[in-house]
This record gives C-alpha cells, structure tokens and sequence, in this order.
C-alpha cells in the first residue's frame, strides 16, 4: 500500500465501507433526480444570473450558461462513472481518496466546504431578499437594518440600498433546514420533491409569460464591447459571467454525496447526476434569455433580478405566487447543500481525518445530526454578514476545483484499476475527462485575482488542520504502520 501523503484506499476497502455503512437507504431514481434539480435550481439562476448579466456578460449571460453547461457535462460524466463504481457517500472527496491519496483527498474536503456550506450561505443571502420583496407585496415591510449584510447593500422593493445590521431572514432559514436534516433523509426529500415539483413550475411559467414582454431594445448590443478590464464584458465577461453563475450547475454532484442513501446506487446515480443537469441546461438558457429581454441587463444587479421583471408585468396576482414559489425553491437548494456538507464531512470523520463528532448517528434519526448543528451555526455566520457576490464566487471556485480533480480521478483508475466493474463508463476517454479538466480551469482563471487568493487563503487554514490533527488520526495510516 502507498505511504505518507499518497496513502490511498482500495476500492475494495471503500465497497466494504458501504455495505457497513448506516445511513438509511431510502432514495431512489427520481428522488435522486428531484435532488438535483432541487439543488440546481435556486440561487444561481434566480439571483448570480442577474448579477453575472450585469456585471460581466450582458444580454449574452445565456452563451455563459451554455459554457458552463459544457463543463459540467465533462464533469457529470466522470461523476457517473465514480458514483456507480464507489457507491458511498463522499462525493469529490471519496473518489480523491481512490485515485491520488489522502492528502489530496483532504484538500478536496475541506475544498468542498466553500461548495456545500458556503453556496447555503449564498442562497440564503436570496432567500432572505426575495422575501423581503414578497412581504413588501403583502403590505409588510421589515426593518431594513434586519435583512441585509453590513458589508453590502440591499436595495429594497422600494429601490432605495441600505446597509444593515444583521442578514436575520437568512439565519433563519438555514437554522430551519438544518432542523429538517437532522429529523431524516426521507423527510428531507420528501420536502425536496414537492418544492421542486413548485420551483419548475414557476420557471416554466415565468419563460412562457416573459416572452410577451421582452424588448429587443434589451438585446441591444447582445454581447456589451469589453471595457478594457478583463472579465467587464465581451468575450473575456462571457467566460468570467461563466465562472460566477457555474454555481448555478452544483446541484448534479450534490446527488453523488447521497450515494450511501441511494437504495441502487450502481444504477441510479447516473439517472441522477446526467438527469437533472440536462433538465436543468436546458431551463437555464431559456430563463436567461427571457429575462434580459423583460429587463436591462444593466438593472439586474441585485440579489432579488426576478422580482425587478416580475414587477415590470401588468399580473399583479402573479407576483407574489412566484416569489414564494422561488423562496420555496431556494429552500430546497440550501436543504441539498447541507445534506451533501453534512455527508461529506461523514465520511472525512469515519476516515479519522476530522473528530468523530461529525460522524455521529442519531439512534432515532439516523443521521449526522451533530455535523448539521454545527453547520448550521458555522453557515448562519456567513448568511448573516457576508455579502452575496463574495461568497458566490467563492462556492463556484471551490466547485470548479472540486471538478477538475474528479475528471483527473477518472484518468488514474482506468491506468491504475481498469478492470474493475463500471456499472457507468464515461465515453471517450482520455477526451472528456481531459476537456472537463480545461473548461473547468479556464473558468477558474476567468473568476480572477481576487478569488483565487480567497481560494488560496482557505486551502492553507485547511493544510494547517490537516497536519495538526488529521494526518496523526487518520485510520487508514495507523493501520498501514
């Protein structure tokens, strides 16, 4: 067996991990769809989506959704082949431990932290402000130093941008899923199906009724002349724009975090990774299009882009149903974020890599309710004060980190494993894993300075507690000694 920071586990030690596992196996095809699509649909759509149009690409935020489309199909497709073939729960993380080692496995752990943990953040900053808008139709109107980050504007229904105190919608509703979590996997999903059964109800509605009201004027220019900064529109904004909203794309690999869940993993986590992304692909272009045609691209810089078309349409009566429609949605996108963190962290606790607090079941419950208390106060910090474009594109650079090393995974088993059963083979390889490997790092080079050092920052307070504590608790090590 490989020593020090190579030590990796066999396949065959992570099969035996899943038939000892005791996460209740409740999930099947199209919960593990509806998982998906319930993390997919949400925040990336109904808030970056606007912001990345005003920011970045203008009326040509829809050419950015299909790049980052072609991304996560490379991606989705090494997913499926490790989802089928290591059946556990894990996602990124477990499938890193296979193929390049403990410590490049810690790396993608603590890496998918700023996916799960801080993209809950980032969808409860929207979820507090669409909210804040649907109250406001109802006459109610809260007290603005209570919804919105001290670090950030929110401009209010009435279009006046305030500083607050305190995010309080937002922590409020992460404290309310987290509690749902710990209660079980099938109420959760349960939960899930019918908020997603709503959410795509709403965006369907939202694209047949915008088309009335679309002004070509708005497409004028489609693509905005760059403005001499790179990632300020043109071409280089396309890529950047593409960048900020792939946060848009992470619910697919949420789904392979609940592979233990899954009651036919081999054969479900496919349907439910390739599944709920060309669904949700497809959503996403006509979505975007539809709404920098209702709105200027240049008016959609808020948290909230959906309620500005919304209230640009004679339909007073349909405003508030889809607002709550979309604050329902955006309930089970943190919901499916804090079930892949949660799991995830499961698995580093049962590997010795974090304490056993993490991987403590509930007798009753049957699930890591420890691990989401401590989410839950750890995510209600971020909701609470951080600004939305921060941590939006945090979670998409620590995603797209998390992509990269997964298409890589694929390239080492088939050299080191090749004849192991793959219930799911990724097509064309090497091409598509090495294809995800450069779509997936351009748009992290797209993303820019800033977010890398942030990226940077994170990744070295992660190798301080690896080399403090992990690598001298890790189970697989003490057995190899």
């Amino acid at each position: 067996m490989a020593s020090g920071l190579f030590l990796r586990k066999s396949v065959q030690e992570l099969h035996a991990e899943a038939e000892a596992q005791t996460l209740r196996r409740a999930l099947g095809p199209w919960n593990l769809v509806s998982l998906g699509i319930g993390a997919i649909i949400g925040a990336g759509l109904f808030s970056l989506t606007g912001i990345a149009a005003a920011e970045n690409a203008g009326p040509a935020i829809a050419l950015s959704f299909v790049v980052a489309a072609i991304g996560c199909a490379f991606a989705g497709l090494c997913y499926s082949e490790f989802a089928s073939m290591i059946p556990i729960a894990g996602s990124a993380y477990t499938y890193s431990y296979a193929t390049m080692g403990e410590f490049l496995a810690w790396i993608i752990g603590w890496d998918l932290v700023l996916e799960y943990a801080v993209g809950a953040s980032t969808v409860s900053i929207s979820w507090s402000a669409y909210v804040v808008s649907f109250l406001h139709d109802l006459g109610i109107d809260l007290p603005a130093k209570l919804v919105a980050s001290p670090f950030e504007p929110l401009r209010l229904p009435d279009g006046t941008m305030v500083h607050g105190l305190i995010n309080l919608p937002a922590v409020f509703i992460v404290v309310v899923v987290s509690l749902l979590l710990m209660i079980g996997i099938r109420e959760s999903a349960r939960v899930n199906a019918v908020i997603v059964v709503i959410k795509v109800t709403v965006v369907v509605v939202f694209i047949c009724l915008g088309v009335f009201f679309i002004s070509r004027a708005n497409y004028t220019p489609y693509i905005p002349p760059n403005t001499g900064e790179f990632g300020h529109f043109g071409w280089s904004g396309i890529m950047r724009a593409a960048g900020v909203i792939f946060f848009a794309y992470i619910g697919f690999d949420a789904v392979s975090t609940a592979a233990q869940e899954a009651r036919h993993p081999q054969k479900d986590m496919p349907i439910g990774i390739i599944g709920s992304l060309v669904i949700c692909t497809v959503l996403y272009v006509l979505f975007s299009s539809v709404l920098t045609g209702m709105v200027s691209y240049t008016e959609l810089g808020g948290a909230a882009p959906v309620a500005t078309a919304i209230d640009r349409t004679p339909y007073d009566w349909l405003k508030p149903l889809v607002k709550l429609a979309i604050i329902s949605g955006f309930t089970s996108v943190i919901l499916v974020m804090l079930l892949g963190q949660s799991r995830v962290f499961f698995s580093m606790s049962r590997d010795g890599l974090l304490p056993r607090i993490f991987s403590d079941i509930h007798p009753r419950w049957k699930t890591p309710w420890r691990s989401n208390l401590l989410f839950m106060l750890f995510v209600s910090l971020f909701s609470a004060f951080a600004p939305i474009s921060v941590v939006g594109h945090m979670t998409s650079i620590g995603t797209l980190l998390a992509f990269v090393i997964v298409c890589a995974g694929i390239l080492i088993m088939r050299r080191t494993h090749p004849d192991i059963p793959r219930p799911f083979k990724t097509p064309l390889v090497p091409l598509v894993p090495i294809l995800g490997i450069l779509v997936c790092a351009a748009m992290m080079y797209s993303l820019g300075t800033d977010n890398w050092l942030r990226l940077g920052g994170w990744l070295a307070i992660g190798q301080v507690i690896y080399f403090a504590y992990s690598r001298h608790h890790s189970k697989l090590r003490k057995r190899s000694q």
